[in-house]
């Protein structure tokens, strides 16, 4: 009988294999690589955009960039991935991210700020050490779960940025860059965030009791913003946070809303045992500590000062 219920489990996870694998391609079909000469960059006043919005540009063309680290940290952390996790993070949304750090990096020079910097090689000690003990079946199993976690939060806080930063420059009438560099990232992301979701669904169901207590304190203790792992890079995603009037002097009602769009499918799957809960707090302490650390430390450090026109 043991063995009978592991081949069902077996057999039930293709199923799940074969109904994500048909999700990403998909997404690889109807959603290629944004092709980097289909970009009108014509700016009517790029000093504005740098005023309003270079944090936003700067911090978003590097976490888009760095996804080549983050694959690289994935191979690390999941030692024996579902082929159909490596088919997604290989070959779908690695070359959709990558174009779309390019791209926004070209804006940003062509406004007159400096090109981005992305950390391409480096890995925690933390991965490094999950890795290991991800050779355990059971542990990788954790670190998958975490990953669609940090998957669904990044997605999602991706998806709300584009939005308003699309709004942001159609008000400041920047009508080339909002329709062909903005609209197009923005359509791709949703993709993303429903990978994810649909991953972490049918992994949390399977996982045991002790693997969810795992999880749940593990990504307690863990969780941060994208890109947000030292205290410089928390503070520049305070100011894009700022920039895109996600955080108001004295008022936290749109940081709290934030949170909530963040969070929800965290707290559905984690936290549905707390009655009464909206948003796990760890998510809305980390944004306020970094939108706190951005007023902390005013002004932007690629303020117009340092800029120099290319």
């Amino acid at each position: 009988m043991a063995l009978a219920g592991v081949k069902g489990i077996r057999r039930g996870r293709r199923r799940e294999d074969s109904r994500l694998a048909d999700h990403v391609d998909r997404l690889g079909e109807e959603h290629p690589p944004i092709p980097l000469d289909s970009v009108d960059y014509t700016m009517k006043d790029p000093d504005l955009i740098v005023e309003r919005y270079s944090s936003v540009l700067s911090y978003m063309s590097r976490v888009e960039l760095e996804v080549e680290r983050n694959v690289l940290e994935l191979n690390i952390l999941l030692p024996d991935p579902p082929e159909v996790d490596r088919h997604f993070y290989a070959d779908v949304w690695l070359p959709q991210e990558t174009h779309h750090g390019l791209i926004l990096d070209r804006v940003q020079v062509l406004a007159g700020l400096d090109a981005s910097e992305p950390n391409l090689t480096d890995v925690s000690f933390r991965l490094k050490v999950l890795g290991a003990l991800g050779r355990v079946s059971a542990v990788q199993d954790v670190s998958r779960m975490l990953y669609y976690l940090t998957g669904l939060a990044t997605e999602r806080s991706a998806v709300l940025a584009y939005n308003k930063l699309h709004s942001g420059l159609v008000e400041l009438g920047e009508r080339a860059i909002a329709a062909t560099v903005v609209a197009p990232i923005k359509r791709q992301e949703p993709g993303h965030f429903a990978y994810y979701q649909i991953a972490a669904r049918q992994l949390w169901s399977q996982l045991g009791t002790w693997q969810k207590w795992l999880v749940r304190t593990l990504r307690k203790k863990t969780f941060g913003p994208v890109g947000a792992d030292t205290g410089e890079q928390r503070v520049e995603f305070g100011h894009v946070m700022r920039g895109l009037d996600i955080v108001r002097p004295g008022d936290d009602t749109e940081l709290r809303h934030y949170a909530t769009q963040i969070g929800r499918v965290e707290h559905e799957l984690l936290w549905a045992h707390r009655q009464g809960l909206r948003v796990p707090d760890y998510v809305f302490k980390a944004l306020r500590r970094a939108a706190g650390a951005a007023v902390d430390l005013k002004g932007d450090r690629r303020s117009a000062v340092g800029r120099s026109r290319p």
